[in-house]
């Protein structure tokens, strides 16, 4: 499966996912650019501009209980200490769960919410 999240510019989208997230940007649509994809160790996840340039990731809605992707990893600590030297968002973790996966909750810069979890 590859999420696709819309985006109100998905080059500054992509180019965070590069540089906070560790992701390869693979490549963009049109000029301007209206859709991105990005790629790690296997994982996609595409981008797609919002028409009216904005979005709304409704957290009252969300109220801790929901995600949009989990990413499953083979080191979560390596993750944790790579996703906090480049100044990612860490919301949450790294902590084991009751289900026996530790995850490490990170928010992109449009406010959506990926899992990495072993």
């Amino acid at each position: 499966i590859v999420p696709q999240f819309v985006v109100p510019d998905v080059v500054k989208t992509a180019e965070y996912y590069r540089d906070v997230l560790g992701f390869t940007i693979l490549g963009y649509f049109l000029d301007p650019p209206v859709y991105a994809m990005v790629s790690r160790d296997g994982v996609e996840i595409h981008f797609g501009k919002s028409d009216s340039g904005e979005i709304k990731v409704n957290e009252s809605v969300r109220k801790g209980l929901g995600n949009d992707a989990y990413i499953v990893i083979s080191d979560i600590d390596a993750m944790y200490d790579e996703l906090n030297e480049c100044g990612a968002s860490i919301v949450e973790g790294p902590i084991k769960r009751i289900y026996g996966s530790t995850e490490i909750v990170v928010r992109d810069c449009n406010g959506y919410q990926l899992v990495f979890t072993d």
